[in-house]
């Protein structure tokens, strides 16, 4: 069951990708689940990763157009949330490639985020591929 949630910062959504865009509107409209999804967002990764981790959903933080890596730090926010989740059977992405199969370049370096539910987070996969070149 894919969940009940839905979070990220809507604020940026100008900023993002078109892929993105669609994902985040696909989300709203319920992501074709019954019963749909609601949009619930704190602005504490920990807590929106931990409310959706309990009752399920996605919580996304995508790169912007002038900011495609992302603000998220994977080796010490993505990084380990993605660990919890691959546990818990869920998945976490940047939109295109699982986090867990990125090799950190640096200390401190960025990531896009999409984490949750397995089927949605590839669903933000297909809808980034299909819509964003690159």
């Amino acid at each position: 069951e894919p969940g009940r949630y839905f979070s990220g910062n809507y604020g940026y959504r100008e900023n993002w990708t078109e892929g993105v865009r669609r994902y985040a509107e696909w989300l709203e409209q319920g992501g074709g689940i019954a019963p749909p999804l609601s949009g619930r967002y704190i602005g504490s990764l920990v807590g929106d990763f931990h409310r959706n981790l309990l009752l399920g959903g996605v919580f996304l933080y995508p790169g912007q157009m002038n900011k495609p890596d992302g603000k998220l730090r994977l080796l010490y926010e993505a990084g380990p949330l993605s660990f919890i989740i691959d546990q818990a059977g869920g998945y976490a992405s940047d939109g295109r490639r699982p986090i867990l199969d990125i090799v950190p370049e640096t200390l401190h370096q960025r990531t896009p985020l999409f984490i949750g539910n397995r089927i949605l987070v590839e669903k933000a996969e297909e809808m980034i591929a299909e819509n964003d070149i690159g």
